[in-house]
């Protein structure tokens, strides 16, 4: 993978550049290539060879400080299928699901390709990581978006496009897995072929946005006696003015954006000591049955001429980062 995270300026790099009163611009650096706005241009030559952090003029005498953008600033800016997982979650299902160099993850489904980034920093180009896809448009989205901020399609990263019970018994061997992530409106379906390619040990994390859908994988992962009782959490995040003694929470935060639960793969035939809980009803009937459905659980649909007006924006994106890539000396990943 070619992501440059130090190091002088050169072409092919993404830069964000920070102007008069805050406002943002990301561009990625071409021979001949000026940012226009109306306090006057900035050429892109003039960031090559600086170090990151500089602040350079432009023809007006504004000046800007540039910076390579860190990853949670791409992924929140990056052109949308489906919606993202956030920094702050993705940075917990890193850290609950265990994601360690050279792991063998499975994914599904990649949305706009958010959390595919994060864990492939994560496992290293050791690692292998397997992504899953209903709608082919989505995988478009989500492999332009990584080739758009690796400058590659990264070798060890497969994007399967179908139905994860049905693909993923072909894509890898039984009890080859470390880590499953599951970010979809069902999991529940999914528990019995993810058992199957679970290494003992290994761990199953499900990302879901309501407290019925959490409810109901909990217990249908608990009803198989495959794995360790499930732990679920939230994350919350608040931010801080903090500026002298003006010091007090912002008036803004990022609260819920979906549930993590995460359980542990048994050895084959190990039965877990008993848990003693108080008793509860957890089956679900016929009558059940709408509570799940898209409708219910606010599922957001996109429409199909916004979807593939996306889809445009991110191929555009990645054929920019690549011609400039073959601009700056480097090959073509894509020949």
């Amino acid at each position: 993978m070619t992501e440059r995270p130090s190091g002088p300026f050169r072409f092919g790099d993404r830069v964000q550049l920070t102007g008069p009163k805050g406002r943002l611009h990301t561009v990625t650096l071409r021979e001949r290539g000026e940012l226009h706005t109306h306090h006057g241009v900035l050429k892109h030559e003039q960031l090559v060879g600086q170090p990151d952090g500089s602040v350079v003029a432009n023809s007006g005498g504004h000046e800007y400080l540039a910076l390579r953008p860190l990853l949670r600033d791409f992924v929140m800016s990056m052109p949308r299928g489906a919606a993202i997982v956030y920094p702050k979650d993705a940075a917990q299902i890193i850290a609950e699901a265990d994601v360690f160099p050279g792991s063998v993850v499975v994914e599904a489904g990649v949305g706009s390709g958010a959390l595919s980034l994060w864990l492939l920093r994560a496992m290293g180009a050791e690692g292998r990581l397997i992504s899953f896809e209903r709608r082919p448009e989505f995988a478009e989205v989500a492999q332009a978006n990584v080739e758009t901020y690796l400058g590659e399609t990264p070798e060890n990263w497969q994007v399967v496009v179908g139905d994860l019970v049905e693909s993923l018994p072909a894509a890898v061997a039984p009890a080859s897995v470390d880590r499953v992530v599951l970010d979809m409106l069902a999991p529940w379906e999914c528990i019995d072929v993810v058992s199957d390619a679970l290494t003992p040990g290994g761990v199953v994390l499900c990302y879901v946005a309501t407290a019925t859908q959490l409810s109901r994988v909990a217990e249908y992962i608990r009803s198989t006696g495959l794995f360790t009782d499930p732990e679920a959490s939230e994350t919350m995040v608040r931010g801080w003015h903090v500026e002298g003694l003006a010091v007090r929470p912002d008036h803004r935060m990022v609260a819920h954006t979906g549930f993590l639960l995460w359980a542990r793969r048994l050895a084959p035939g190990a039965v877990p000591p008993e848990v003693r809980r108080r008793a509860s009803k957890s089956s679900y009937g016929d009558e059940d049955v709408e509570l799940w459905t898209p409708g219910a659980v606010g599922d957001r649909q996109i429409t199909d001429k916004n979807l593939r007006k996306r889809v445009r924006e991110a191929q555009r994106a990645a054929d920019g980062a690549r011609q400039a890539g073959t601009a700056a000396g480097e090959p073509d990943a894509s020949a």
